[in-house]
């Protein structure tokens, strides 16, 4: 059984044709670039995903959930879950999809993983037009990967979805544009909307709005704006009042998620 099929280059292919799960390579590893703002459609493939940004950010959704992928970030998106992308910025994106027995080592659920300066070139290298010589080489840098990814952390780069469609709706709206949130129309009272919250999120409505504040936080710190300008159009009265939530949310600094700071 080979280890790695690599499909190298930025142009769309489209369908994404996979090798089964329980056969076939352990690792196919491919790499497509889209410009800002473009939309990739709901889909879902019968191989684990691991969405890794090289460059750029994705706003992922999948059923009841909302996912911020910043640069040098990758999600795992198990098989068969449905899967929706929008790329903020010229989104570089490198892709890798793993064996059933690969998959069997990640979590069993979605999850925005911090990626390692390792596994970052492993799958630069994977996904680059240089070809790997020697079925030995491909083997050992494809396991490697894989055990890689079965070490990350994951980030809390996560926004539940409620599935009422006013409520859904009334997240569309924020999320358009979250530090205007408190200028959108709530339905039906606040004491019912904080149940429903609960009951349909997990999240209060205002814990709900704070999460969606700190994903827009860190696709505006990805896409290079400062600290200081981020943590003024979030309504914070200081950098550093805002950058002692976002290290009481993310445990890191906003700076962590600065390009300058992306691991190379």
């Amino acid at each position: 059984m080979d280890t790695l099929t690599l499909q190298a280059g930025p142009h769309a292919i489209s369908p994404v044709v996979l090798p089964d799960a329980a056969e076939g390579p352990m690792l196919v590893a491919r790499h497509r670039s889209f410009p800002a703002g473009a939309h990739i459609p709901a889909h879902q493939h019968i191989r684990g995903q691991f969405l890794f940004a090289a460059a750029g950010t994705m706003f992922v959704r999948t059923p009841g959930h909302a996912w911020l992928v910043p640069p040098s970030r990758a999600l795992w998106i198990p098989s068969g879950i449905e899967h929706a992308i929008d790329a903020h910025g010229e989104l570089d994106m490198r892709t890798l999809y793993l064996d059933a027995a690969s998959a069997a080592r990640l979590p069993q659920a979605c999850a925005v993983l911090d990626v390692t300066a390792l596994l970052r070139e492993l799958i630069m290298r994977m996904t680059s037009s240089i070809s790997l010589d020697g079925k030995e080489t491909i083997a050992l840098i494809g396991q490697l990967a894989v055990l890689e990814i079965s070490r990350l952390q994951s980030c809390a780069l996560e926004l539940p979805l409620p599935a009422s469609a006013d409520l859904l709706d009334l997240c569309e709206r924020v999320l358009q544009n979250p530090t205007r949130a408190d200028d959108e129309p709530v339905p039906g009272s606040n004491r019912r909307l904080y149940r429903r919250f609960r009951t349909e999120t997990g999240l209060s409505y205002v814990q709900w709005r704070k999460q969606a504040c700190l994903l827009h936080a860190v696709r505006l710190l990805g896409a290079g704006r400062p600290v200081t300008q981020v943590a003024l159009d979030l309504g914070y009265e200081s950098p550093s009042a805002f950058s002692t939530m976002f290290r009481r949310s993310l445990g890191v600094t906003p700076r962590a998620f600065s390009p300058r700071h992306t691991k190379t």
